[in-house]
């Protein structure tokens, strides 16, 4: 491991090329870029859940932690491992502060390895648009997470509105298993499905975007029983038109599968690491249209898949966004006040 402190972009550069030699070239062959956005107080679970992405996927992983915008003095701090307690990949963490942060390109992209797909995941709060952070414009692939968002449902309208192909949601990654099982429950029925709920908190996006995928597949609208018994989606209810209720709900880490006339069946339902559900979308590098209708489905809105996949950097200082409704603040308050 190298420590640079209050160094440059091309010192980083020198020393994560020096540090390579040393270990021999041990993370040759790598198949990704991933960068990784993060707070601070975030950079430990970030760190951890590449490194399980990093074991299937071997990449070159580029943690850029962005402090304190508005500090006069620029800085950047980076610490570099290769092959070491971050898995078999390079990675670099960097730390940056004042306005450097808010200009993060200019030090990542001479890291970005040649010739392969880049991905960038924000482990927080997405970006409203994605198209003002120029990590996100510059990458193949981009993971947000809207359960971290303040307000879940309403985040994930926005991935909608804002959606370009190359996109995707963690939200979506957890329901994987679930998809996979209601599927499955087709395969020794032809008999169509005439209605369908979905139980579960009003502010879980894993439950909208299982209604969308529902109702993009099969053309009917699912029902939301909104509960806050559970923290999470509960259950999904199925009807058929010969009169079969098809019924999966979670029971901690198992799935109780019932249908009508057929014994009860235990099936696993597992939440996985978070590692896990990021190295799951690393190994889809382009467009996921299933994603893109399930999000359309949801939002009211159409041929998502049909957008453009290349965005435009918008810059946005957050800075002078500060400042603005600071002033409308001040003057509010002026105005009462007189």
């Amino acid at each position: 491991m190298i420590g640079l402190w209050d160094t440059t972009g091309n010192e980083v550069v020198k020393a994560l090329a020096a540090e390579r030699r040393n270990a021999g070239g041990v993370a040759s062959g790598m198949a990704l870029t991933l960068i990784v956005v993060v707070d601070e107080k975030r950079v430990r679970e970030a760190e951890a859940a590449a490194t399980i992405a990093a074991a299937a996927h071997p990449c070159r992983l580029l943690v850029v932690v962005r402090s304190d915008v508005d500090r006069d003095r620029n800085r950047l701090d980076a610490e570099i491992v290769v092959g070491g307690r971050l898995g078999p990949c390079e990675a670099v963490v960097m730390r940056m502060y004042g306005r450097l942060a808010l200009h993060a390109e200019s030090v990542v992209m001479p890291l970005l390895v040649p010739d392969v797909p880049v991905v960038t995941w924000w482990h927080g709060e997405p970006p409203d648009e994605i198209a003002t952070d120029f990590l996100g414009v510059v990458a193949d692939r981009r993971i947000t997470d809207t359960a971290q968002a303040a307000d879940p449902i309403e985040a994930l309208r926005q991935r909608a509105r804002d959606y370009a192909p190359g996109d995707t949601d963690l939200a979506w990654t957890r329901i994987t298993p679930w998809r996979t099982l209601v599927a499955g429950a087709f395969d020794t029925t032809e008999a169509q499905l005439t209605e369908a709920a979905v139980v579960a908190p009003p502010t879980d996006p894993t439950a909208a975007l299982m209604r969308g995928w529902l109702r993009s597949r099969l053309g009917i609208k699912p029902r939301w029983e909104r509960t806050k018994e559970f923290p999470r989606m509960r259950e999904v209810q199925l009807r058929c038109a010969n009169g079969d209720e098809l019924t999966l709900t979670r029971d901690d880490s198992m799935a109780v599968f019932r249908r009508t006339g057929q014994e009860d069946r235990l099936l696993p339902l597992v939440r996985r690491p978070l590692g896990d559900e990021l190295a799951e979308e690393l190994r889809r590098l382009g467009s996921d249209q299933v994603y893109a209708e399930a999000l359309g489905a949801f939002a009211g809105l159409t041929n998502l898949d049909r957008r453009s996949g290349q965005r435009v950097h918008v810059w946005k200082d957050p800075s002078t966004a500060r400042r603005a409704e600071a002033g409308v603040t001040a003057h509010n308050s002026t105005s009462t006040v007189s």
